[in-house]
Parts: structure tokens; sequence; C-alpha cells
């Protein structure tokens, strides 16, 4: 009995190797149908198309779809055909900046399990969509910009110095997609919804454009300037300048339309009645950063390109580093124990920094908790050893009083007057290690 099942074994092993092999050796016959006759489309299109398919001896695997601008293949969809019959499926026509119109070719290539192929190609005439308006896109409404010639829009309004939007199309054509233009890598870039910040010298009327060949818009970059010289972009809402600047030289800032509205620090600034600004600040090298969240302007004292540290000589920076103090205000901007923020004392001259503040404002009038350092972060510092004050309202810590060691506080029951300025001064002129402050209310 075991003989013969052993026999049956072996040739069903051989039947199935034969059968194995007969397939292998038959290649197959894919069957392709195209039911769709192809025109021609629009870059952005998303190309419908429906096959029939076949193969009568071996089972089908694929059916792709694939798009070529010259020899490189551009956009490609792929199917899977498990059984005989018909398939739709679309496949994406890149829209691309200045891409000419002119003949792509769409290939629809059907492929069995055993790799055998059967291929179309047909010849698809494509042109850029000549579109009849576009949409720009704001958090305060929708513009509708009109078409002023071959792919270029225009809307024109009142608007404020900055817009922030992104631009959308309509669909066009039978096969046509809503494409949008946003700001992505320094550059207007398609399919992304990231506001553009569109920007104008002032306020008013004026006009937006955009072109769709060559994605090219304006107006894009104003220039805000300190002294007739440009300010470069951190961000959308932070620029920056590096000048050299001298005690009493006038100060002018240019392309900022609402001006009257942001916050002028007095530490470096002396303003008239008149609204002149000069540099109160000792002569030397300044990053000034205009940041429009708060609107104010931040000023740091600069060695070289660098921004300055105290040096063993006096000379140089100190930075404030704690709570309780905050520009424009505490409330808006407080420092806190975040080193970023840490802000700089204005350098005065002969080893003196001072920082002008206002009570319940820049500075809280009944609670602080900040201290000096020699640098925009954690390293040198000045502690109760290195540090006193000739002030009865604010007293230097020693890690018994109620602050830890150089850090400020307020005498208890006493405060700052709310609304008052007080000039924080801290002198070097005897060494680092003999540090004075004062508190002068002005």
């Amino acid at each position: 009995m075991k003989k013969y099942l052993y026999i049956i074994l072996i040739l069903s092993a051989i039947i199935t190797f034969n059968s194995c092999s007969d397939d292998d050796d038959n290649p197959g016959n894919p069957v392709l149908n195209t039911k769709t006759q192809f025109g021609s489309a629009m870059f952005g299109d998303s190309l419908e198309f429906t096959i029939d398919v076949s193969d009568a001896e071996i089972p089908l695997s694929t059916v792709k779809a694939q798009l070529f601008f010259d020899e490189e293949k551009v956009s490609e969809t792929v199917i899977r055909t498990k059984t005989n019959g018909e398939y739709s499926g679309k496949i994406y026509i890149p829209y691309n900046a200045n891409t000419p119109n002119g003949t792509a070719t769409l290939k629809l290539i059907l492929q069995n399990i055993n790799f055998t192929i059967t291929e179309e190609s047909y010849d698809l005439p494509l042109s850029r969509p000549d579109y009849p308006y576009l949409t720009l896109v704001t958090a305060n409404g929708n513009y509708r910009m009109e078409r002023i010639g071959l792919y270029q829009y225009k809307v024109t309004d009142n608007f404020p110095q900055k817009v922030n939007g992104y631009i959308k199309t309509p669909k066009v054509g039978t096969y046509g997609n809503e494409l949008t233009f946003g700001w992505e890598s320094d550059a207007i870039a398609l399919r992304s919804t990231t506001d553009i910040t569109f920007s104008n010298y002032n306020a008013g009327e004026y006009s937006i454009v955009f072109n769709t060949l060559n994605y090219q818009a304006s107006p894009f970059i104003i220039a805000y300037t300190i002294n007739n010289e440009v300010m470069q972009r951190i961000d959308d809402n932070n620029f920056k300048i590096d000048l050299s600047l001298t005690q009493g030289q006038e100060i002018t800032i240019g392309g900022f339309d609402d001006l009257d509205s942001w916050w002028i620090d007095p530490s470096f600034f002396n303003k008239d009645a008149d609204g002149n600004l000069t540099f109160a600040a000792m002569s030397g090298n300044y990053r000034i950063t205009a940041n429009f969240s708060n609107q104010y302007f931040l000023i740091e004292a600069l060695s070289g390109s660098n921004l300055a540290t105290l040096g063993a000589d006096g000379t140089g920076a100190i930075w404030i580093i704690g709570d309780g103090i905050g520009k424009p205000s505490v409330s808006s901007n407080v420092v806190g124990w975040n080193p970023d923020g840490a802000l700089c004392f204005a350098p005065m001259g002969n080893k003196k920094y001072q920082v002008v503040l206002e009570a319940g404002k820049t500075v809280n009038a009944d609670d602080i908790n900040f201290k000096f350092f020699h640098q925009k972060g954690w390293g040198g510092e000045f502690s109760n050893t290195t540090l006193t004050t000739t002030s009865d309202i604010i007293f230097i810590g020693d890690g018994d009083n109620g602050r830890d060691s150089g850090n400020l506080g307020i005498v208890e029951g006493k405060s700052l007057e709310s609304g008052a300025i007080y000039v924080f001064t801290v002198d070097l002129s005897q060494g680092n290690d003999q540090a004075v402050l004062t508190v002068v209310k002005k």
C-alpha cells in the first residue's frame, strides 16, 4: 500500500512540475483595448481613461499609464488587473512653471504575471490653461483677480500695507483641477496654501498681480529701512539690520505705514515733541530688529557682526534675563528665564549701562525677579558679591532674603510708582566685580 502511495506522489509532482514548466514557457497574450479617444489636454488636468484588458492564457498583473515630456517620465498611474475586464483610471498632468505648450506621449502598458507586456502610445497635445480669473484667498475675505493678459492676473483694491494670502484657480475643462499657489522655501509654489506676504510701501489703493506661467508676483517685498538702509527679512513678522550708529545721530525709519503705533525703546532712542528720533546710546555697532507681532524695535549691541558680551575691562554689553520685565510690555512679551529673549542694556560709555523702564508696563511695579548676565545666554552673571545697589526700593538677592544670589527684588512694603519712568544704571567703572546698580525715578 505504501509503495502505491509513493508512486502516486511522484506522479503528482511530475505533473505539477510539467504544468509549471508549461506556464513558464507560455508568455501569454495580453490584449489591451483602449476605449477613450484622446484629443488634447491641459497642464494640471487629471486625465481620465477607460480600457478593456484580457489574457486568455495567463493571469494579468497590472496596467500602467505613463506620461512623458520628451524622454522624461513625469507622471504615472498603476492599476492592479486581477481579472479580465474593464478598468478606469486617471493620470495627473503636471503643472510646472515655465513649461511651454507642446506634445507629450501617453503610454498604456498592460502586463501579465509572466511579465509579458502590450503597449500603446498616443500623442497628447498639452497647453497651459488660460483661466478667466483667479482668486486671492485671505483671512479677511476673497478677492477676484481679473485676467489682464495671457497668464497675467490683477486685483486692485484698498489694501492694508501687508496682505497675507494664497491664490487659487477655478476648474477649467473636462478634467481640470483647482490649483493653489502659496509660499514654500522662500518662493511661490504650486499646491501650497501657505500665505504669500504681498506688501506695499503704504496702505491704500494698489494692485496685486500674479503670472501663472512663471509664478512671478508683486508687490512682494517692501523696503523697510533704517537710515535709508534696507532691513533683511527674517520671517513674515521680523526684519533686521546691523548698523554703525553714533550717539546723538538722527534716526529715520521708512516703510512702516503705522509707525506712530509702534513702541520706541527709550533706552536707545530720544524722541522729541515732533516725533523725531536720535540715538541715545554710545556710538558703536547695533542690531535693530523690527518685530511686527508686538510692534516694537529690539536693539542689541554688537561686537563686529556678533552679539556683544561683557569684556574683562568692563566694556561690551550686559544682558537681562528673568521675570517681571519685558519689551514692549511685560504682559505681551515677558523675558522670563528663556535666554533667547534676553534684553540688552544700552551701553552709555565710561563702562556704564542703562535700561529705561516704565513701571506697570515694561517692568512690574511690585514684583520682579531678574538678574544681569555677561552675555545673551547662560554663563557669566552678577551675584550679590559682585553687584550692590544704592536703591532703597530694589534689593539684590543673596539666597537667604527671598531671592537667589544676584536676582533683583522689590523691598517688602514698597513698590515702583505705576506709570513712572525708572532708569536702572549699572556702573562697572570700579571693575566687573564691584558693579553698582542705581535706580532713579525720572
